[in-house]
């Protein structure tokens, strides 16, 4: 065999191209180092803090001087564009589109006003403008404790660490509007030092404490799906309107149920059929764990806050949102289907679980009216107590299926179990109905009333909603921007003290 040498002596081409070939060997090894340097850089330098943040800072725009590419990507929440085929993050009226709702929620706020949510950056302003939340004038007025702001706003952690979880839970929202003013953004879930996720509100960790766990053990891919159960979880409110999850019989829509009857809890009594109700929250997490996607390891942030990649550095998107409009991150980096196979299979189990909810409102709402017409005819408290606690659960359970967020393709199977022993249950309660009605004297079909609209429905139950929209508008323009001219003020303090070469600790406490 003739050596390197021998080979360019004949031939001295050879030469050349040996020389070519290693100068670009050379030339693309020098940019790949170049490459891993530059990116090394940028990471090291990435996270520098420009500013100091108080960890308890609820302001986003405080956040982003540290953190641009999150908050850029966190700012994109504000367009509400996206809308599929049943939700979206559009403005929109459930009850003008479901009038069923209407009947179902009769007595409680829901049935005056009840909106699509359109996303973080807007959860301070759709408590503002709701009219569940009613129309207070002056602080401690209003239907609504200091709860309800709880999942709102990062504001809540300050004010809790400030009065304690107690104190705050036991004033009114109007207490604290000028003080909740931040909509849900970092503080919420990180610890501006570590960038660590964290959990800011006590009721998650108060409810893992009563089932002899510790959420401060969980990992890191198991908080980025806990950072999101601080909120999309079902809770109530115990005593002075404490915040709680009813978790401890367990996460299925029959442990809570039971676990609500034991604690006699009722949201509210519903004025037709007179049934002790209970009002399902949002029960996202509690949904997620029974499906397939949170048994093979994959959190929320991972579909609903994907990775992306920006001048080289990879982040998460910060824009939380529907999947289905980030197909191409939030799906197909473990999924091969094209983007219309992969939508019209959520399409596919959105629509099913659709349909057979739809029966069991459809049943539940001529139940409502059947107990009614019952009382009306002159029925006894013993007569109808079984039916009430019937209609009680089979409403739950219907409501547990409807206020989950993507509940329907997260875990379809249990859905439809759910909504299935919701079916039984309201069929039960008829049957029962029906026996006290023949008791009474009364043969052949309930008349019912036309309630096909949301106009109808709410006139049906009394609800003058010119009225309460005409009190909101007031509500609107004197005093929401008192609260928010309060609020500038205070933030203004907190950036002069934070400003001040000579102060100590927390800036955010006047």
């Amino acid at each position: 065999m003739k050596t390197i040498g021998e080979a360019i002596q004949e031939k001295p081409w050879v030469g050349w191209v040996l020389f070519l070939v290693s100068m670009a060997l050379v030339f693309l090894l020098g940019i790949f180092t170049y490459t891993i340097v530059e990116r090394r850089t940028e990471a090291q330098f990435a996270y520098t803090p420009l500013t100091d943040i108080d960890p308890l800072e609820p302001r986003a725009e405080v956040w982003g001087r540290n953190f641009p590419r999150q908050f850029n990507t966190y700012e994109q929440m504000a367009d509400t564009s996206f809308r599929s085929k049943h939700l979206g993050s559009q403005r929109r009226d459930l009850l003008a589109e479901n009038p069923r709702l209407v009947i179902l929620f009769a007595g409680y706020g829901f049935s005056r006003d009840y909106n699509l949510s359109r996303g973080h950056t807007y959860s301070v302003q759709d408590v503002h403008e709701t009219l569940r939340t009613g129309a207070p004038m002056k602080a401690g007025d209003g239907p609504q404790p200091a709860t309800c702001w709880t999942c709102k706003s990062p504001d809540v952690a300050r004010l809790m660490k400030e009065h304690g979880p107690e104190e705050f839970y036991a004033k009114a929202l109007s207490d604290f509007g000028a003080e909740v003013v931040n909509p849900i953004s970092c503080a919420s879930c990180h610890d501006p030092a570590t960038l660590n996720l964290r959990i800011t509100l006590p009721a998650l960790a108060e409810a893992f404490e009563r089932q002899g766990r510790a959420v401060t053990r969980a990992t890191h891919q198991e908080m980025r799906s806990l950072a999101c159960a601080q909120c999309h979880v079902e809770y109530y409110f115990g005593q002075n309107n404490y915040l709680i999850f009813p978790w401890d019989k367990g996460m299925r829509a029959e442990d809570m149920a039971e676990y609500f009857d034991d604690h006699a809890f009722a949201d509210w009594i519903h004025p037709l059929s007179r049934a002790p109700m209970i009002k399902a929250q949002h029960p996202d997490y509690e949904v997620f764990t029974t499906g397939i996607h949170y048994q093979r390891g994959v959190s929320c942030a991972d579909c609903h806050m994907p990775y992306k990649t920006e001048g080289g550095q990879k982040f998460t998107d910060h824009r939380i949102q529907s999947p289905l409009n980030n197909i191409v991150n939030s799906c197909q980096t473990c999924h091969r289907q094209s983007e219309a196979e992969l939508t019209r299979n959520v399409y596919d189990r959105q629509d099913m679980v659709k349909e057979v909810r739809t029966r069991l409102e459809d049943i539940l709402v001529t139940t409502h009216l059947e107990a009614e017409f019952a009382w009306n005819l002159g029925a006894t408290d013993a007569q109808m107590h079984e039916a009430l606690h019937l209609i009680r659960h089979a409403q739950w359970r219907w409501d547990y299926a409807a206020a989950t967020h993507g509940g329907s393709f997260h875990a379809p199977l249990e859905l439809t179990r759910t909504i299935g022993a919701g079916i039984d249950l309201a069929h039960q309660a008829r049957h029962k109905i029906a026996g006290v009605l023949h008791e009474l004297g009364h043969t052949g079909p309930v008349p019912l009333p036309d309630v096909s609209t949301k106009e109808k429905a709410q006139t049906y139950i009394g609800i003058d909603l010119a009225k309460l929209e005409a009190e909101k508008q007031i509500f609107l323009d004197e005093v929401v921007p008192q609260w928010l001219a309060e609020a500038h003020a205070r933030h203004q303090r907190w950036d002069e003290r934070k400003a001040d070469p000579d102060h100590m600790g927390s800036y955010l406490f006047d």
